[in-house]
């Protein structure tokens, strides 16, 4: 078991983000608002049909508008050093950099237009009129299923254990009930963008990105560059959620378009333009087989899951997996199949599997409950797993059922009537109460990080991590400052760029406790080399304690057996003779752990909604939700996290919904206008509840993730909550008025 780590006065602190006042006064700079000298734009021209071939462009007339510089097509590309074909594990994925004329999914790029002034590209790339051989396109769920060996990121596609079908014979009552949630596009508020520039074989690149380290190998490999030729900016990111984890064919392009005119290239993506070549989640029908004795225990969990993938690459939406460790069962199987379809590959997406596969899960058992006439959290609370059940792991922490608890009394579930329709507002709008787990593995990737304390007592640190939005320069400067034993305002972080010790990767939950864990690690490296200095100094008043026997605290390093004898940090490197001392450190799961026990953060969600019962409109008045998570370094960026994710809740649950012709295989919503999103007025009043929690194992931090858990539990959650309003189960997410009249 790893050792505990003592913690300073910055961890748990609950402060405003560092980076707040660079971002309200316009002083951060996002990646496209870098303009190098000599700067052109490019517009992605992108196919008006989702299968077949490109068999005309009307490049001259696009190159004879004023202002454009070229046209970029299969036929002048630039040559890549290895084909964006070839995969690169499970973050990468197959690239459409214009390596031929076909066309495999709608808005798929079939050319780029490089112009002096962004009016004049556009301009080009409407100029182009693409004519095309059209194919039979096939969309949707139906179709002939193909099994996978893998889902997600690589977990089995297939998993269970125990008889089911005895399962579900022996049951007092059993359900089967069929779910469907709609695809959802990646819609950050910073589209995809690029700001590319060539200097022979060097390649200065600004653009958004939450694993430097990936991106930077893609992009050697593609370009047959030393990864030390590339320079990669990524300060701050105005969102990824999972779509910037890879590098993806709009950044290649600017790139490829920077090498062909040998000027610097900045592409931004279009909205309508985020519909195809940058990831989505994909849609999911999932049936659920729940069996349950008279007292409400499951005899028998049967969850299976079909989605799609793409015709021409691979990545399964792994919605099984969540049922894997979230309630006990004496026999579970989780399955999944795929149909390829006509449309980009989907892939992560925030809580990917888990957001899509909680929903079905949730709404399931709160069927079982109604059909038991038992209180849906009694039911929950009576299938707790205090094992992880498929893996059969005990639980690094489990607060669980704290989170029950306390996100129950703060709601008021208690006065809950278990009969649907049975509560009214004073308006005469149905009321009505629904709620769901959330769950969330805790896991870790590697990183590095390098430390320096300078003589006038003042740190550096740095690592390339990335802030997305989830305030990562705040929470890394909080564990540096404690790991160093500073005062956080001695204490400056520089991450953002690929020229920094590599960071890891800022998805799956895991980027502070992988980068967390590394400058921790590093400022204790630093403190073990000035211990080092100073106690074989017979100078020092810690001179012969030893290593071990010295703290570090506000700047000074202290004796633990007599702490009045101590000395600070300048005074140790300045009798030295010393300007600094630096030290690297590193990050990763210990596999030990890893092996014994399963990871996980755990919460309740607890939802209020408003239904007009003429109309079926559906607002959401209340949520509460309660988490445990480890040790919390901010409450205030985690409750921020937790809202978000909430509110990603909200927009499953009732909002989001990529509309696709099925005839055609093109988009009929690409825009904010009618891709609905929560806007304030759908956000209710919300509170968030931390709740304690301490895990020995996990890491020596403490640290679990907070990023995804929160869209777990809060989508079901809402669905029940229509269903206790209405008396009407809608199984087809989201719920939209229409699901509940009709």
């Amino acid at each position: 078991m790893p050792e505990r780590v003592r913690h300073g006065a910055a961890i748990g602190a609950d402060l405003a983000r560092l980076d707040g006042p660079d971002k309200v006064t316009g002083a951060a700079r996002y990646a496209a608002d870098f303009r190098l000298d000599g700067l052109l734009h490019a517009v992605m021209a992108v196919s008006g049909i989702a299968r077949g071939r490109v068999t005309g462009l009307d490049v001259a007339a696009a190159e004879a508008h004023p202002g454009v510089v070229r046209v970029m097509t299969p036929e002048n590309v630039p040559k890549l050093a290895r084909s964006p074909d070839a995969k690169d594990g499970p973050f990468g994925f197959k690239l459409d950099l214009l390596q031929d004329e076909a066309v495999r999914y709608a808005n798929q790029p079939i050319a780029v237009v490089i112009a002096e002034t962004l009016e004049a590209a556009t301009e080009g790339a409407r100029l182009l009129a693409p004519r095309y051989a059209t194919e039979a396109v096939r969309v949707g769920l139906d179709g002939e299923p193909v099994v996978p060996e893998a889902v997600g990121p690589g977990a089995p596609a297939r998993a269970g254990y125990g008889d089911v079908a005895a399962g579900l014979g022996a049951a007092q009552t059993c359900i089967e009930a069929t779910y469907e949630t709609a695809a959802q596009y990646h819609n950050a508020l910073e589209p995809h963008a690029a700001v590319a520039s060539w200097e022979g074989d060097h390649l200065t690149l600004y653009t958004p990105s939450q694993a430097l380290a990936l991106a930077t190998a893609r992009i050697a490999g593609l370009f047959g560059i030393p990864p030390g030729n590339i320079h990669i900016v990524s300060h701050y990111l105005g969102g990824g959620f999972g779509s910037k984890g890879m590098v993806t064919s709009p950044q290649i392009l600017a790139i490829l378009a920077a090498r062909l005119v040998g000027r610097p290239v900045k592409l931004v993506t279009r909205r309508e333009q985020m519909f195809g070549p940058v990831g989505h989640r994909a849609a999911t029908r999932q049936t659920l087989k729940l069996g349950a004795g008279a007292d409400g225990t499951l005899t028998a969990f049967d969850h299976h899951t079909l989605t799609q993938t793409s015709r021409y690459d691979d990545f399964i939406e792994p919605s099984g997996i969540i049922s894997r460790n979230l309630y006990a069962s004496p026999a579970l199987a989780s399955t999944h199949e795929a149909v390829r379809v006509d449309i980009a590959t989907p892939i992560f997406m925030r809580a990917p599997g888990e957001a899509s596969g909680s929903v079905a899960i949730e709404s399931a058992l709160d069927e079982l409950a109604a059909e038991l006439n038992l209180d849906p959290l009694e039911l929950r609370l009576r299938n707790y797993a205090e094992v992880e059940p498929v893996s059969k792991k005990p639980f690094s922490s489990k607060a669980l059922r704290d989170c029950y608890a306390q996100g129950a009394e703060r709601f008021g579930w208690a006065s809950r009537p278990t009969a649907p329709r049975q509560m009214r507002d004073a308006d005469g709008l149905l009321v009505g109460w629904g709620m769901g787990t959330a769950t969330y593995p805790a896991s870790m990737f590697q990183a590095e990080a390098r430390a320096v304390v300078r003589a006038d007592g003042t740190a550096l640190v740095e690592t390339a991590q990335h802030d997305m939005g989830q305030g990562a320069w705040t929470s890394l400067a909080q564990i540096a400052a404690d790991g160093l034993g500073l005062p956080l305002e001695s204490v400056t972080l520089s991450i953002g760029h690929n020229r920094l010790p590599n960071g890891g990767l800022a998805g799956g939950s895991t980027g502070t406790a992988t980068a967390g864990m590394a400058l921790h690690n590093a400022g204790q490296a630093v403190i073990a080399a000035l211990a080092e200095l100073a106690v074989n100094d017979p100078a020092s008043p810690l001179y012969g304690a030893g290593n071990a026997g010295v703290a570090a605290e506000g700047g000074r390093l202290a004796r633990r057996d007599d702490p009045a004898r101590s000395e600070s940090f300048s005074e140790i490197l300045a009798r030295a003779g010393r300007d600094s001392v630096e030290a690297r450190g590193t990050g990763a799961a210990d596999p030990a752990a890893k092996k014994a026990y399963a990871m996980h953060a755990h919460g309740a969600v607890f939802a209020e909604v408003l239904v007009d019962p003429d109309l079926g409109q559906i607002r959401v008045s209340r949520l509460v939700g309660a988490f445990a998570a480890g040790r919390i370094v901010n409450p205030r960026l985690v409750r921020s996290q937790y809202y978000g994710g909430m509110i990603w809740g909200v927009s499953f649950a009732l909002h989001e919904h990529a509309a696709m012709d099925a005839r055609t295989g093109r988009f009929l919503n690409n825009n904010l206008a009618e891709y609905h999103l929560p806007v304030n007025a759908d956000i209710p009043a919300m509170e968030a509840i931390l709740v304690e929690e301490a895990d020995p194992h996990v890491n020596p931090l403490g640290i679990k993730g907070v990023g995804e858990i929160g869209i777990t539990g809060t989508a079901g959650a809402i669905a029940n909550a229509v269903w206790h309003a209405t008396g009407v189960r809608v199984r087809d997410i989201p719920i939209t008025l229409d699901k509940l009249l009709g």
